[in-house]
């Protein structure tokens, strides 16, 4: 017989294709962060993302309300218009303690948003 049998090379390419399918989303980095001053340029948005700011005090506020950490994936939930696809951005002051900022990005990610980003200042290159 000359010809060749693909069926196993076939259902080989599958079960491949489904393990990185499953892989492939457990290999990347949790939360791109950047550094408080950065070159880099601003990123265009055609809609005013979800901002959650934490100040000198640790206080959370959602846009300009402050809100205690535990509530804050409700009020997320409740006001996001792309539910877990909103974009959301941290801002945190240069004075802040590093733990609490990564607590609320924590929470955040954990409730399932993956579209989150920090909020820097351009560096001052003078």
């Amino acid at each position: 017989m000359a010809e060749i049998n693909v069926t196993p090379f076939v259902d080989v390419m599958l079960v491949l294709l489904i393990v990185f399918m499953i892989a492939a989303p457990l290999l990347t980095v949790g939360v791109p962060i950047e550094l408080p001053e950065t070159q880099a340029n601003p990123l265009q948005g055609d809609k005013e993302p979800l901002t959650i700011t934490v100040d000198t005090q640790g206080r959370v506020f959602l846009q300009e309300t402050e809100i205690e950490i535990d509530k804050i994936v409700p009020k997320l939930l409740a006001i996001s218009e792309n539910g877990y696809d909103q974009r959301i951005y941290v801002r945190g002051d240069r004075r802040v303690d590093y733990g609490t900022v990564m607590k609320v990005m924590g929470t955040i990610s954990a409730a399932g948003f993956n579209r989150i980003g920090l909020v820097t200042d351009l560096e001052n290159t003078e």
